[in-house]
């Protein structure tokens, strides 16, 4: 009986410290907030099952994410899940941005998803889930100097792109400005 109570203790404790994590990388991952939510609880479920054989408490996010990954996978093998657009998935935030920076969120965000997969996974596991380059090179299956220049490509092609979007943004403007000295130009005349 006791040992039950430590388990779920242990195991919600676990859960209320990973799951907000699970769920924005399941997100990324799935592009669908139902499919995302789907996917952690049937995480939290195997994790449950087998949670007697996690030795280590530090290991846990890693294994979490694993056993995400893997969920996802088997989503392949029930069906093809419909593709949904990303520009419609809204997820909220404490303080609301302006227009401005969700403009600039969703650029970032189409440029991440635009990237090769091999480059925007280690990314994504950095960034959303914020596993270091040891548990991505475990999640991944490949050397942690592979995820080092996976990550130092896959930045290095997004500000790439991004520095790309921003001059023909200015390109724009110069264009539009142009165009409105020649009209005025030309009334004068």
């Amino acid at each position: 009986m006791v040992k039950d109570v430590r388990k779920r203790e242990g195991f919600d404790r676990l859960a209320r410290e990973h799951g907000a994590d699970l769920y924005r990388f399941a997100v990324w991952l799935c592009r669908d907030e139902v499919l995302a939510r789907d996917l952690v609880q049937e995480t939290f479920l195997r994790a449950w099952r087998a949670f007697g054989r996690l030795k280590d408490e530090s290991a846990a996010k890693p294994w979490l994410v694993t056993i995400l990954r893997r969920e996802y996978a088997r989503t392949f093998e029930r069906k093809v899940p419909p593709l949904v657009n990303l520009d419609a998935v809204v997820i909220e935030d404490d303080v609301a941005p302006g227009p401005g920076e969700r403009l600039e969120r969703d650029q970032l965000r189409q440029r991440i998803l635009a990237l090769p997969a091999n480059y925007r996974e280690p990314l994504l596991m950095q960034v959303v889930m914020g596993l270091s380059c040891k548990e991505i090179a475990t999640e991944l299956d490949i050397k942690p100097n592979a995820v080092m220049t996976r990550l130092f490509r896959a930045r290095e092609q997004l500000a790439d792109r991004l520095g790309k979007d921003e001059a023909a943004a200015e390109q724009r403007l110069g264009d539009a400005y142009d165009a409105g000295n020649d009209n005025g130009a030309e009334e004068r005349e």
